[in-house]
């Protein structure tokens, strides 16, 4: 079992989206599975550019992106995985930005432009993506940042299989917020809401790495083979 994570978020060490995926791949490593986190803000690469050539008749392969950069391998690795988590704070309602353009490029090349529209990724696999905001979950909910989380989480279940989400909210921003313009925020409350919950955001997370690697989806053609 492999599974690889992906971290779109700038901060690499430390900081609340590194720290869920790590404990992700914490637990798959406990039972057994290998392991990749691929940093995405380390590398050079773009979003999808509409060149439309994972959809010619000619092309000699499915779901291959004809741009050449760094994130190429990546989605070669893509190929072999088990399970894919992926990981990115939420800005302005939506993915950051190396997260939103690495959700193109993944996924486009296995959207299917036919009348079945099915995926052409060669098999299911599990998927799951983490999340983490500064905002309290009551006030996500109502600027509507859960219809984007939902909208990521169809096209993940379209091109590959079961996608579980995990939100970890009101999450610490600074390490000091006496350094930072933060009048906005109750910087005693970040700091005890940090030390008492996400602990246990944390443990979500770690169990969601078991699950990932303890499951596999079943492919659909071998399941109507068997009946």
């Amino acid at each position: 079992m492999r599974i690889m994570a992906f971290n779109g978020s700038p901060r690499k060490q430390k900081w609340n989206t590194v720290t869920l995926l790590e404990n992700a791949l914490k637990g798959a490593k406990s039972v057994g599975a290998k392991t990749e986190l691929v940093q995405l803000y380390d590398l050079r690469f773009s979003g999808c550019i509409s060149c439309f050539s994972c959809k010619k008749l000619s092309r000699k392969e499915d779901g291959v992106c004809a741009v050449q950069d760094d994130l190429t391998p990546v989605l070669d690795r893509v190929k072999e995985a088990d399970a894919l988590i992926i990981g990115s704070p939420i800005y302005y309602g939506c993915e950051s930005a190396s997260t939103r353009a690495f959700l193109e490029r993944l996924l486009f090349p296995y959207n299917k432009y036919a009348k079945d529209r099915r995926s052409l990724f060669p098999r299911r696999i599990n998927t799951a993506m983490i999340y983490t905001m500064g905002a309290p979950e009551e006030i996500a909910k109502e600027i509507g940042f859960d219809r984007m989380t939902i909208m990521t989480k169809m096209a993940m279940e379209n091109h590959f299989g079961a996608c579980e989400v995990l939100l970890s909210t009101d999450t610490l921003q600074f390490s000091d917020y006496d350094e930072y313009e933060s009048e906005a925020f109750d910087k005693e409350a970040k700091i005890k809401r940090h030390a008492e919950v996400f602990p246990e955001d944390c443990r979500r997370a770690f169990e969601l790495g078991v699950r990932m690697a303890s499951s596999r989806v079943p492919d659909p053609e071998s399941m109507l083979r068997s009946e």
